[in-house]
């Protein structure tokens, strides 16, 4: 005789439960198969701004919407197996921020992040992730660099939220769902009228509040510390250290969340802010302003680098201002240059390395030694030095 099927029944009491892992499941099937679980509702957690430092540490780049080249980056690293499944150990991993824009899976990767978050707890690692310039201007609404694709996918998901909220509202005792859709006009000037619903789905799930940033965003780090390094999307100036980079996080944060209302916080905006800045990734080194860099580093302490991403490097990561400056956004992104992956992987042992896809590089097989501690770091530099691609925003 067949074991009777002991699940729940579906009822009022559960749905908000059922919706949330069926949206989840939705989604993220076409990620990995491996269903996220509901949200919990859980008090907000002070967020952390330093980290010491971890045997292994890796950074990935900009990945903006193409999901397989982000995998790549992964499984470069070691950090997914075959099923897409976190095989990373202990190591710490750093995601620079901008995956949002100029692809058309943005959601699947916001997505898969959080699958290897909750997944890299388990074996003692972590995955932080970053707000990027693409990130700050999709909750302001100025979606320039948003693909056709990438509205789609939005138009998805706000199909399956909107049937959520109505199956919500026919049960009662549950707080009737906020509609995220409220404010957001009909239509846009110049904007093609098959556009328009699109667009509002995408307003609706990344302004401040909206159910896709507050999941995904609000808890990201503007400015992070681990150990020795400081990761910053953009770049630091001394005005962002005197305010705090705790401060910043924070400001951020309750921007996203909606809290505070108002405009974006004052280091998201201008081309000296802390997602926006480039002084410090320019092609030429002579360009690039190394004594305002040492000064930042001096005023953080124990830091002896910036790794930063924003500007993409068409020869691979590489390093300046002896190598106090670290550029990691290689623009994997078919959006972008469709370069080849590749990470950054710091250890205790190795000290500083490229690991790459890229053949001709893995063949240079060149390396160079940090001129203050001496130490053999087996970054790999192109013989020509480091060429800039500057995409705009």
């Amino acid at each position: 005789m067949a074991q009777q099927n002991q699940s729940s029944p579906l009822t009022c009491e559960n749905l908000p439960s059922f919706l949330s892992s069926f949206v989840d499941t939705f989604v993220d099937f076409s990620v990995s198969g491996i269903f996220l679980p509901p949200q919990q509702q859980t008090p907000q957690k002070p967020l952390q701004t330093h980290y010491p430092s971890p045997d292994r540490l890796v950074a990935i780049g900009d990945l903006h919407g193409d999901l397989e080249k982000s995998k790549q980056a992964f499984r470069l690293a070691g950090l997914i197996d075959g099923s897409d499944r976190w095989s990373g150990g202990s190591t710490t991993v750093v995601q620079i921020g901008d995956v949002l824009d100029r692809g058309g899976e943005e959601l699947k990767i916001l997505y898969f992040l959080e699958k290897l978050k909750r997944e890299a707890v388990k074996t003692g690692g972590q995955l932080i992730t970053l707000n990027g310039n693409h990130e700050i201007m999709n909750i302001e609404g100025d979606l320039r660099f948003v693909t056709e694709k990438g509205l789609e996918e939005f138009d998805v998901w706000a199909y399956w939220y909107e049937i959520g909220n109505k199956m919500k509202s026919l049960c009662h005792g549950l707080e009737i769902p906020k509609n995220p859709f409220h404010g957001i006009p009909l239509s846009f000037h110049q904007v093609p009228e098959e556009f328009s619903h699109s667009i509002r789905a995408r307003i609706a799930a990344l302004r401040p509040d909206g159910p896709i940033s507050r999941r995904f965003l609000a808890n990201n780090l503007t400015v992070l510390v681990v150990g020795d390094s400081v990761f910053v999307h953009g770049g630091l100036l001394p005005k962002h250290v005197d305010y705090g980079l705790q401060r910043i996080n924070e400001d951020v944060r309750d921007w996203i969340n909606g809290s505070t209302g108002g405009r974006t916080p004052e280091h998201c905006r201008g081309m000296n802010a802390v997602v926006w800045f480039r002084k410090f990734s320019n092609e030429l080194e002579k360009n690039c302003d190394c004594s305002l860099l040492e000064h930042v580093l001096a005023t953080i302490p124990g830091a002896k680098r910036m790794i930063m991403g924003h500007t993409i490097q068409e020869t691979g990561i590489n390093g300046a201002c002896d190598y106090r400056a670290i550029r990691i956004d290689v623009g994997m992104s078919k959006g972008c240059s469709n370069g080849l992956p590749e990470v950054l992987e710091i250890s205790k042992n190795s000290g500083l390395r490229v690991l790459t896809s890229n053949p001709i590089r893995m063949n240079k097989n060149r390396s160079f030694a940090d001129a203050r501690t001496k130490e053999g770091l087996g970054l790999l530099i192109p013989e020509q030095g480091p060429k800039q691609v500057e995409v705009k925003a």
